[in-house]
């Protein structure tokens, strides 16, 4: 792993940091192709309505492009992820004021693709249904922030039941997505995906499936949608920058198990030569 902080090469911050203190930041996970940095301008743009909304300290964003693209020529391998976190900054102001945080801290590394992607791109996922609602935000929800510990007890669920991934819903049970990507679901030539104004992350691989759909011969339509729709779906498929999609083949409920193994792959295949 190659580390840079402020775009030098270090792997130490100060115990200071508002990361660390308050989670006081947010974060984009990049995939590389070869040296070649995918969906750029969607990550850039991203951090910046991030940074914005956060209030967080003027950024050198000409800095922070050419670090990843610097990153991104030190990889090796076909695929690799470059991962960058944006926080207040490091000081001795007590408590969550943010006064006198003037400079913020960047951090970026290079990291080994998961290739656990790789097999079920091939294979297909198995989920689970996540005990845990997401709590709803409307003024967070655009934001990929440092505050994660939801998604943490949810990947623990994750890891216990052995399976891939986990629907989450609001409190309202409401589906949002998954614990580390977004979800889309096929009814004949209707495609659906969550409503996410008031709470869950608006993925980048997300909003560039979305694009392709509505100009496809796809009906497509956001909604506020409960579990028993996904059961009646035909297709189902998940979504980050990393994958970048995964096609379900099983969902682990309560009482039942829901099995898509042996049904159409239609809209997977569509998008698999646009997304992978």
């Amino acid at each position: 792993m190659i580390c840079l902080i402020n775009g030098k090469i270090k792997n130490t911050i100060s115990i200071t940091d508002r990361g660390l203190h308050y989670g006081d930041g947010c974060f984009t996970t990049i995939r590389v192709i070869k040296d070649k940095v995918e969906l750029f301008e969607y990550h850039i743009s991203r951090l910046k309505k991030c940074a914005k909304k956060l209030f967080l300290p003027s950024i050198n964003w000409k800095n922070i492009s050419d670090d990843i693209n610097t990153l991104a020529l030190l990889n090796k391998e076909k695929f690799a992820v470059i991962k960058v976190i944006i926080t207040r900054g490091s000081g001795y102001n007590r408590g969550y004021s943010t006064i006198g945080f003037n400079k913020p801290t960047v951090i970026m590394f290079l990291n080994h693709y998961p290739i656990k992607y790789i097999d079920q791109q091939k294979n297909g996922i198995k989920l689970i249904i996540s005990k845990i609602p997401i709590t709803n935000n409307y003024y967070l929800s655009e934001i990929k922030h440092l505050n994660c510990l939801e998604h943490i007890l949810i990947k623990k669920q994750i890891e216990i039941m052995e399976v891939d991934e986990a629907i989450t819903t609001d409190i309202n049970n409401n589906i949002l997505g998954c614990c580390s990507s977004n979800i889309f679901w096929r009814k004949g030539q209707y495609i659906y995906t969550p409503d996410l104004s008031q709470g869950g992350v608006k993925g980048i691989m997300r909003k560039k499936i979305i694009h392709c759909l509505l100009k496809s011969m796809f009906k497509f339509y956001f909604i506020k949608a409960k579990i028993n729709m996904i059961e009646l779906a035909d297709e189902i498929i998940i979504s980050n920058a990393l994958m970048p999609i995964l096609y379900v083949n099983t969902i682990i409920m309560q009482k039942k198990i829901i099995d898509y193994v042996h049904k159409d792959k239609i809209l997977f295949h569509y998008l698999k030569s646009y997304c992978l």
